[in-house]
């Protein structure tokens, strides 16, 4: 039997709205292909106060953005990606390695903004709530940080894109955080040249989207 949801006191959230919000989820995507137009003044500080409403383990928040803005900083993250991306176009065996060689991984050059996200691994705040058996629980509060500015992002029209082929050590290095901070994801943001219904990996072939199985105990 069909139950409307009950006011709890908070904002409820109609049809049209919940309708809207998957057309959001089912748009969002990796982007890597930016226009070079900067971003409005105060749309990243905007974006960024939105991801610290995301959830964190013992309301810890460990992640850390670094906004990368320096000219030479961004040039050494650049020569990284093109060394781990030689590296990993290497291990390719011969039947991906040409598709591989053709796929666009990063926005580096193009995407105005550069954060790259780093997490706090033991943070005073939160007084380790919740992570005594499950540490990594901080890294992953960073990530559903990361997956807040998207959405967020996303629904004003900005793209980003998650750069992954990186060395953490050096990005560490680069980016000038503390000791001790761990390297998460390096994010371009811009607005994208254009949108697709369908994910750029799957259009190249590289892989299909799926429904991940559920197991049902």
């Amino acid at each position: 039997m069909h139950t409307e949801p009950r006011d709890a006191g908070g904002p409820v959230f109609d049809t049209a709205f919940q309708a809207k919000l998957e057309l959001l989820f089912r748009w969002r995507r990796d982007v890597r292909r930016f226009r070079r137009d900067a971003l409005p003044a105060g749309a990243v500080d905007a974006l960024l106060a939105i991801a610290d409403a995301a959830p964190s383990v013992g309301l810890s928040q460990p992640w850390r953005f670094v906004t990368i803005d320096d000219s030479a900083r961004r040039d050494a993250i650049c020569a990284d990606f093109a060394a781990c991306n030689a590296a990993a176009l290497a291990g390719q065996d011969e039947a991906r390695a040409a598709l591989y060689a053709r796929l666009k991984l990063a926005g580096l050059e193009q995407a105005p903004v550069h954060i790259a996200v780093f997490v706090e691994p033991d943070p005073s705040q939160g007084h380790g709530l919740g992570r005594q058996t499950m540490p990594e629980s901080v890294a992953y509060s960073a990530v559903i940080a990361i997956h807040t500015l998207w959405l967020a992002a996303r629904a004003k029209g900005i793209g980003l894109g998650w750069v992954s082929i990186l060395d953490p050590a050096r990005i560490a290095h680069i980016a000038g955080v503390p000791d001790g901070w761990r390297f998460v994801g390096y994010l371009c943001l811009g607005y994208p040249e254009s949108d697709a219904d369908m994910p750029e990996l799957a259009r190249e072939g590289w892989e299909a989207p799926r429904r991940t199985p559920i197991l049902r105990r």
